[in-house]
């Protein structure tokens, strides 16, 4: 009896599944397109963001503080993961040259995954952006040591530092 009732919802089971690509052609939807050819990127939105201006009188102390928090706060969790390790590791032993650089490139372009993908050499670095701490930041990103990188680091290492 039990087994009967079970041969009855896999045969109708089946049945459905044999209609659905029928059905599903006939339904219009829209999805993630990624970047196909026939994608136009008419419903792009772009959005202006004020270009990025160095502070010179800013001191090297408010400025490491304000890439520390610009490094753990991101768009994107991949980099609040990448940055805030690099800036961890790196930040506090920066020349001014270096920081101006960091600065530029974690503050100029306005997307999030072009940082991700030029750190994990994914697409090419701009000209601009390529220098002493991108290079940094590739061989950062390569994990040679094999770390667990599963969040951004606590702030207590901070506390350490300042005693």
């Amino acid at each position: 009896m039990l087994s009967s009732v079970i041969a009855k919802k896999l045969v109708a089971g089946m049945c459905h599944a044999a209609l659905r690509p029928a059905v599903t052609g006939l339904i219009s939807s829209r999805g993630y397109r990624g970047d196909s050819p026939e994608d136009t990127k008419g419903d792009l939105i772009e959005m202006p963001l004020p270009p990025w201006e160095e502070n010179p009188s800013e001191t090297a102390y408010i400025k490491k503080r304000r890439l520390l928090y610009e490094s753990r706060k991101r768009g994107m969790l991949e980099n609040c993961i990448l940055l805030s390790l690099f800036a961890k590791k790196y930040l506090n032993t920066m020349s001014d040259n270096q920081l101006r650089q960091y600065d530029r490139l974690i503050n100029e372009p306005s997307n999030d995954w072009d940082i991700y993908y030029w750190a994990t050499e994914a697409q090419p670095t701009p000209e601009v952006y390529q220098g002493e701490i991108m290079d940094m930041l590739k061989e950062f990103t390569k994990n040679r040591n094999q770390e667990q990188r599963l969040d951004a680091p606590s702030l207590e290492y901070l506390e350490k530092e300042s005693h």
